[in-house]
């Protein structure tokens, strides 16, 4: 572990790094390096080191607000969907919820889950079905209608009755999305406990996951509409600008004013724009709706385009508040709601083994063993059970942007994300924090969303390069589960009534099932990728399996302790223990 600990050694120069994050991918930091000549390649703090505590803030504080955006995107679209828009008090605990979670399991995965720098974010993937609810039902947050034909009542009522009858019809939907949640992240938290990943990957490879996910475009397309819509040309600003910090001007670099007992003050340059691109667009298209708000441009019922309009969230938001379990009421279930959330549950795992070898291979450890990637999985599905339970209406998971930020400041230390997690908390528990994150304009948080889901969709078709793009039989599958997976929804989506079996609950949930569209394509592209012959390497699965099979004991980057939890000697040499998929062997 000779690169781990020639920290100690690091210049000035090297800590000066360190106080910058990058957004982007680990490819984005192999360029960096090629650039900069007279940057190592080492990490100068490794997993287990402790760094300056100012170091540990700074880092901290930027990789929580690098994954700011994703978090709350997520949380005013899962808002969206259970019609939640008008109230701004529940807005306001949703995120609270999901900036709470997000901080707990960040902790848990970094104390006793895969032990690997990693922050935990809101699970995008969970959205899907959430929006296809929407697809088939376009008048559900209609309340007037929903009270009319759900309670047969008069639409005479005393405006007190009813705005309480939408807001319980609000409470309703986010009830029905908590039950579904808490079992789709049990059934998680068992596949990571009881060792059966090795298991799925055996039936379910970058065939099956790239059509999954690649389907997830035909409804983040909705979500981003939805906030671009208020206003394409500040959307267009947002996204236009971060495009041009991210990709045009990712090869240049700022000049930065540093001040070190060294050199004192002088120009320190480093791709900063790059490293912030959505953080800087956000901020200037924020400032540019202020002033177009100031000079009268946007009318008064543009609250959503406006800075000044929704200003009373903030002042009416309490400064602590502590989200709990049941705080929307006592959950409830829904079948369809389950069906596709457990999909997401499958993907989400995929995705984050993926995730652990990336941060290894970054952080110059060995890759993950086994009973590593089998505690990351099982404390992403507690935590998604948890997460349920506080009503956020989305599971955490693994966010892979932080990866690269964790390559650039070459700062690999877990304390940096003990850190993240302390802050995450932080936001979560102080109600006016939370607010001041809901006022931003839509457009400005749409454009940004341009950006973020356009990489998402890349990352996803990035995992076609350990497939044979030559054969005839892998292309052959993923086009065909491609196009079956937008047909089903799209003709649903036309054709409401096409779906008759004489019960109306039962009809209900056979439209939520068809009008998803990764599990439409997702279960076809897994049914034909395993009775069509092919072999594992031909079909992708071999290299995906590495990753989980590989304890990476004969890694000459280190041995495998760093993945090690604490367990008393005693109880670790206990026959009953040592068979636990998720307890570290003897010999490590």
């Amino acid at each position: 572990m000779s690169d781990v600990t020639n920290h100690k050694e690091a210049t000035e120069d090297d800590v000066e790094q360190t106080i910058f994050v990058n957004q982007n991918e680990v490819s984005v930091i192999e360029n960096e390096v090629n650039v900069n000549k007279r940057i190592d390649r080492h990490i100068i703090y490794g997993v287990e080191e402790h760094p300056p505590i100012y170091l540990t803030v700074i880092s901290g504080f930027q990789h929580a607000l690098i994954s700011l955006s994703g978090v709350v995107a997520v949380s005013l679209l899962v808002a969206d969907v259970t019609c939640a828009e008008r109230y701004d008090d529940i807005k306001t605990r949703l995120l609270s919820s999901s900036l709470l979670m997000c901080g707990i399991c960040t902790l848990l995965m970094s104390l006793i889950g895969s032990r690997l720098p990693l922050f935990q974010g809101a699970a995008s993937d969970f959205l899907i079905p959430l929006l296809a609810m929407q697809v088939l039902d376009p008048t559900k947050c209609d309340p007037t209608n929903h009270i009319a034909i759900a309670q047969n009542i008069s639409l005479a009522m005393n405006e007190s009755d009813h705005e309480s009858d939408q807001r319980e019809f609000v409470l309703d939907n986010i009830r029905e999305l908590q039950g579904s949640l808490v079992a789709a992240g049990a059934f998680q938290f068992l596949i990571g406990a009881t060792g059966l990943v090795s298991l799925l990957l055996r039936f379910i490879g970058p065939i099956t996951i790239v059509p999954t996910l690649f389907l997830s475009v035909v409804f983040l397309v909705r979500a981003a509409v939805k906030f671009v819509k208020f206003h394409w040309g500040i959307a267009f600003l947002v996204a236009a600008i971060s495009m041009i910090l991210f990709l045009y001007l990712g090869h240049k670099k700022t000049p930065v004013p540093m001040w070190t007992k060294k050199k004192r003050f002088h120009i320190f340059w480093f791709p900063l724009h790059q490293i912030y691109s959505i953080l800087i667009a956000i901020v200037i298209g924020w400032i540019f709706s202020a002033i177009l708000t100031a000079c009268g441009v946007f009318d008064k019922d543009d609250i959503y385009t406006r800075t000044d309009s929704r200003l009373n969230i903030v002042y009416d938001a309490a400064w602590f508040q502590l989200p709990y379990p049941g705080q929307f009421g006592g959950i409830s279930w829904s079948t369809s709601v389950f069906t596709g959330f457990l999909l997401g549950t499958i993907t989400s795992i995929l995705d984050s083994i993926g995730d652990y070898y990336a941060i290894a291979k970054t952080c110059n450890v060995p890759p993950p063993p086994s009973h590593s990637v089998n505690r990351g999985i099982a404390i992403e599905g507690l935590c998604s059970l948890v997460a349920g339970l506080l009503g956020c209406g989305h599971a955490t998971t693994t966010n892979g942007g932080n990866i690269g930020a964790v390559g650039a400041t070459r700062v690999a230390s877990r304390d940096v994300f003990i850190v993240v997690g302390i802050i995450y908390v932080l936001f979560g528990i102080i109600g006016k924090i939370s607010a001041v994150f809901l006022i931003i304009p839509y457009p400005v948080l749409g454009g940004a969303l341009v950006l973020m889901y356009g990489m998402f969709n890349g990352v996803v078709l990035s995992n076609l390069q350990v497939i044979n793009l030559n054969s005839s039989r892998n292309l052959a599958i993923i086009g065909i589960a491609i196009l079956f997976g937008m047909m089903v929804p799209y003709w649903l989506e036309t054709t409401p009534d096409a779906i008759q079996t004489g019960s109306e609950s039962r009809d209900g949930v056979i439209k939520m099932l068809l009008a998803n569209p990764n599990l439409c394509g997702g279960v076809l592209a897994c049914f034909l990728d395993n009775t069509v012959k092919g072999s594992l390497e031909e079909r992708g699965i071999a290299a995906w399996k590495k990753m989980i099979d590989d304890k990476g004991g004969n890694s000459l980057q280190g041995d495998s302790s760093v993945y090690n939890i604490y367990i008393p000697e005693k109880l670790k040499r206990n026959r009953f223990i040592q068979r636990l998929p998720f307890i570290p062997p003897l010999r490590d």
